[in-house]
C-alpha cells in the first residue's frame, strides 16, 4: 500500500509560502494539503481560491483541497478551474452527496469524501464504488493543533476492510511523527500534517515524519 505525505498549509508561513513549496518539492513530496473553511460549516476561516490558483502557477505538486464549507456544491467547480486535482468534501455539509462527486468528476478532478470524527463509517458505504479517497477526520475540523483522536482508527480499519487496498484512505488531524504510525497500522495510507511539517526545519521536520511513516529508512536520511 503506497503511503503519502500531504502537508497542510494551514500551518505555513505565508509570507514565504513560495519558498516553503520549494523545501517541500526538494525532499520528495508529492502533495499539498489545502484546507478551505467558510465561517459555517466550522466557526474558523481560512483562505480560498486565490491561493489554489496562486500555488497551480508555481507548482506541480498534487492540489489535495479540503473543503470544509456549507453547500461544497456552489463552488467545486470553480476549485477545480483553479487548480485543484483532489477535492474533498464533507458528507456532513451536503444535502446531495451524489451531486457533489458528479460535479467533481465531470470536471476532471478526484473526488473525496470526508467525515468528522463523531460520523459513523456506514455514511461513506454507499459511495466507496464512486470516490477516490476517504478523509476521516481525526479532529474535529475547524481548527489547526488539536490532539489526535485515537479512537478514529477503529473507523479507519473498518474502511479499509470495505473498501479494499487501492481506496486513499486519509487522515486529518493531529498528526506528528509520535502517532504518525497509528492512523498507518489502522489502514490509513494518506497522511496530513501541518505543525509537524511547517513548526520549524521543514525539510527535516518532512524527513523525520516520513521515516517514522516508514517511508525513509535511516540510511536515506
Amino acid at each position: 500500500m503506497e503511503l503519502i505525505l500531504s502537508p497542510s498549509i494551514l500551518s505555513a508561513d505565508f509570507a514565504a509560502l513560495g519558498k516553503q513549496i520549494e523545501s517541500l518539492e526538494k525532499v520528495g513530496v508529492e502533495w499539498i494539503h489545502i484546507d478551505v473553511m467558510d465561517g459555517m460549516f466550522v466557526p474558523n476561516l481560512s483562505f480560498g481560491l486565490p491561493i489554489v490558483s496562486s500555488l497551480r502557477r508555481i507548482t506541480s505538486l498534487v492540489l489535495d483541497v479540503h473543503l470544509m464549507i456549507h453547500a461544497p456544491e456552489r463552488y467545486l467547480t470553480r476549485f477545480i478551474d483553479a487548480g485543484a486535482d483532489m477535492v474533498t468534501f464533507h458528507a456532513e455539509a451536503t444535502d446531495d452527496i451524489d451531486k457533489c462527486i458528479g460535479i467533481i468528476k465531470e470536471n476532471g478532478a478526484k473526488a473525496g469524501l470526508a467525515i468528522s470524527p463523531g460520523t459513523p463509517y456506514d455514511v461513506v458505504v454507499p459511495y466507496l464504488d464512486k470516490i477516490d479517497m476517504i478523509l476521516c477526520m481525526t479532529v474535529e475540523p475547524g481548527y489547526g493543533g488539536q490532539a489526535y483522536m485515537k479512537e478514529v482508527e477503529a473507523k479507519i480499519s473498518k474502511l479499509r476492510e470495505l473498501a479494499g487496498e487501492d481506496m486513499l484512505i486519509q487522515v486529518d488531524g493531529g498528526i506528528s511523527p509520535d502517532n504518525v504510525i497509528e492512523p498507518i497500522e489502522a489502514g490509513a495510507n494518506v497522511i496530513v500534517a501541518g505543525s509537524a511539517v511547517f513548526n520549524g526545519d521543514i525539510e527535516e521536520n518532512t524527513k523525520e515524519l516520513a521515516k517514522c511513516a516508514g517511508l525513509l529508512s535511516e540510511t536515506e536520511e
